[in-house]
């Protein structure tokens, strides 16, 4: 039975029990132009009285101006290194004409900041940042009338230079001083005119990031890093593999051992408390020796993977389809059919998953790496039966999150032990093996793709088939989406399946065609996944831009000059034209040791633009190849921060050539046997390439997503210019120099 205050209490009371770790542990930073003693002395909205409720609605739950000359900007998404901070300060600064350096952010925290569901979708910018800049121009909107009445004149006749109204006869009054600490309570309508784009003086500059300093000189950063008072550390022991169960345990040995304080057994769920981390460490490994599981291990074999997924999928789910689309390729002039693969592939995340959880007076407070505070939060409300409002969950940056990695699994877990301890913050963070044995996997996948043209190099028709597993299991406000909570006694089932949209995004070019038909066929694999960067649109971009690749060089066709025809829209025509300029493309230097390949998408078909030139160069001798060089240009709109966008992409780039290149989960009857770095190698910085990115600036149109249009075309590309060194077409990634035939170089 529940017993609660009601809503608005409770979540009054709680955040006055929680506010004082806000200030003096630097969990809320400031903004980049400020110094640490700064963000001590000046907490955030000093002034400004604590709200009772959320309200999406209201231009307050946005931003606030406090009464000490700051504008704090409040977003629901996550900071995960994509550089959203500067981009929304930078929106909130431009409509509000206000210097970014009096502007502070918080970010995913839900005891201040707007539900927004999950930071994904590459939609930061796009959607946060839609709503902070009519609130923002909502704000100004009302700021200028108060000053009008005030003056008695017009607000069509005032000037505001960063936050000082001024009237035509010399009058000055600034928002701070109108405002006097008070809520902004008005409704956003949405009908507040905003900035025109060619008075911007902040949006589209190149704005520094206030966490890059401290990422160089290794301060404290990540919630690995957050310190509390007498912390204390956990360590948890996972079963060997997904359906294995603990059969018996002596834990004797492992309580006696210096400095350990709990010791839980719940079902399959083993965790050990110590003072220091090293002695958390020495535990659990002596647990993991005692322990006895009975072993269900994984019966698909991986060398049979590809054959499951086809054999074992369901009817097909009709997501287009076009009549007599076979005849249409059957009677085209060139036609083709090709067939590629895509395995698991891991987060890979540097840190491992890593939270921090309280629980004191019947309030529980966790500190997450979540790409959704929100949903955990609901998550972890079904799974203790207890009200959302008496739980708050804390965004802290994590060590690379690139999707639904570990993050919400060990924010569960730290709060399941944090349960048997309260009082006491306990620090739980996962040992690598944990990391690539449990993180939900972005998902293996097969395509089966047919086409034809006609004689003048016409796209006329496209098939596509594609065989996936979820692209989502996040948490959804049912226990079961953590892994540990089906080790529990009872066991709390971990749903299966998952949201399928992902899995067929880019499924069909968006290219001209006359007639496009699209097949998902879902599948239920022996690994778990879920969601990792671009979903489906990374490994259908893969199969899609080599196969277009292969049409063009049958058909003889410039691989340029033949997309820039089948394709109408004049932003897709302009990224492609925008490389072959940038590379110098007509006259590149062939020679009989490098390849070219060229690939393009847009992202879902509905937000960036991206085009991409990869050059590769072989060892024939060493039969090697290395990624010389990455070209690309992207359009996403307006751009907020040239310098955020460039990172992105750069990142995206290059994250794309370690999995195309060498990443694949490997696992056994056991279980997944890619347990650590070795295992599971990734692109060392001695293996970067060149990377270069060109933006199209619209200022015209709206920002969109970029953190993810890369990571399709960049795989294409790559493969496209192996096959143009070496003759060999690499369809099943990762492309691996010996699955290159080097008897055709």
């Amino acid at each position: 039975m529940k017993d609660h205050l009601p809503t608005n209490e409770s979540r009054r009371s709680f955040l006055k029990a929680t506010g004082h770790l806000m200030i003096g542990f630097n969990l809320l930073p400031l903004s980049f132009c400020q110094t640490k003693a700064e963000q001590t002395e000046i907490p955030p909205y000093a002034g400004v009285p604590l709200r009772a409720t959320i309200d999406n609605k209201l231009v307050d739950s946005w931003i606030r101006l406090d009464a000490a000359g700051h504008l704090t900007v409040l977003s629901g998404k996550q900071e995960l290194g994509q550089g959203i901070k500067i981009a929304l300060i930078q929106i909130a600064a431009e409509e509000l004409d206000i210097t970014p350096e009096r502007c502070h952010i918080i970010n995913s925290d839900t005891g201040q900041t707007p539900n927004e569901g999950f930071t994904a979708g590459s939609n930061s910018v796009e959607g946060s940042g839609s709503a902070i800049r009519q609130a923002a121009a909502e704000a100004r909107q009302y700021l200028l009338k108060m000053a009008a009445q005030k003056w008695n004149i017009a607000p069509e006749s005032l000037q505001v230079i960063d936050g000082t109204i001024k009237s035509p006869s010399g009058e000055k009054i600034s928002y701070w001083e109108l405002l006097d600490g008070k809520f902004i309570e008005e409704k956003i309508s949405g009908e507040a005119p905003l900035k025109a784009p060619k008075n911007y003086k902040y949006v589209g500059q190149p704005l520094q990031r206030d966490d890059i300093l401290k990422l160089v000189n290794g301060e404290s950063h990540f919630v690995h890093d957050l310190k509390m008072p007498g912390m204390v550390h956990a360590r948890i022991l996972h079963p060997p593999s997904y359906q294995d169960k603990l059969q018996s345990i002596d834990l004797s040995e492992v309580k006696a051992l210096p400095g350990v304080l709990k010791v839980i057994q719940n079902g399959s769920f083993l965790a050990i408390v110590a003072e220091r981390e090293y002695q958390a460490i020495k535990a659990r490994n002596l647990m993991e020796a005692a322990a006895v599981w009975d072993k269900k291990g994984i019966q698909v074999a991986q060398n049979q993977l590809l054959e499951d997924i086809q054999k074992e999928s369901g009817q097909p789910e009709e997501v287009m389809a076009s009549e007599g689309i076979e005849q249409i390729i059957t009677s085209s002039a060139l036609n083709h059919q090709a067939e590629y693969f895509r395995p698991y592939h891991m987060h890979a995340s540097i840190g491992p998953s890593c939270a921090v959880a309280l629980w004191e007076e019947n309030l529980l407070t966790v500190w997450t790496a979540t790409q959704g505070v929100y949903p955990v939060r609901n998550t972890l409300s079904d799974l203790f039966s207890i009200d959302a409002e008496k739980i708050r969950c804390i965004g802290v940056p994590g060590s690379g999150c690139y999707g639904h990695n570990g993050a919400d699994d060990v924010s569960g877990e730290a709060a399941l032990i944090a349960r048997e301890m309260p009082g006491v913050h306990v620090r739980l963070q996962w040992m690598r093996d944990d990391e690539h044995k449990w993180e939900p996997y972005g998902t293996s996948m097969a395509f089966r793709l047919s086409a034809g043209i006609d004689s003048d190099g016409n796209l006329l028709a496209w098939d596509s088939a594609v065989w996936s597993d979820s692209h989502s299991t996040r948490p959804d406000g049912r226990a079961g989406s953590f892994v540990s909570a089906r080790h529990l006694d009872p066991p709390i089932e971990f749903r299966k399946g998952g949201w399928s949209g992902g899995s067929h995004r880019n499924g069909v070019p968006e290219y001209t065609f006359k007639a496009k038909q699209l097949h998902l066929f879902d599948y239920q694999g022996p690994l778990r996944t879920s969601s990792l960067r671009g979903l489906g649109a990374y490994a259908n971009t893969f199969a899609m831009e080599c196969f277009l690749d292969e049409l063009i060089r049958k058909s003889d066709n410039d691989p340029v000059a033949f997309r820039i025809k089948n394709l109408e829209d004049p932003r897709a025509r302009a990224v492609l034209e925008e490389l072959e300029k940038n590379t110098n493309w007509k006259s590149r230097a062939k020679t009989a040791n490098n390849g070219f390949g060229i690939a393009y998408a847009r992202y879902k078909n509905a937000t960036s633009y991206f085009a991409v030139l990869a050059e590769v160069e072989i060892d024939r001798q060493a039969k090697n190849y290395r990624l010389k060089k990455l070209t690309g240009v992207i359009d996403s709109g307006l751009t907020i921060n040239p310098d955020g966008l460039k990172n992105q992409t750069e990142g995206g780039m290059i994250q794309s050539a370690s999995w195309t290149m060498m990443e694949e989960v490997n696992f056994d009857q056991n279980g997944v046997t890619s347990t650590d770095w070795n295992s599971y190698p990734i692109l060392r910085m001695v293996d970067v390439p060149e990377v270069e990115v060109h933006i199209i600036d619209r200022p015209e149109t709206k920002p969109m997503g970029a953190g993810e249009a890369a990571m399709g075309p960049v795989a294409a590309a790559i493969a496209n210019a192996v096959f143009d060194a070496t003759g060999s077409r690499i369809r099943n990634l990762p492309i691996k120099p010996e699955k290159i035939d080097w008897s055709k170089v």
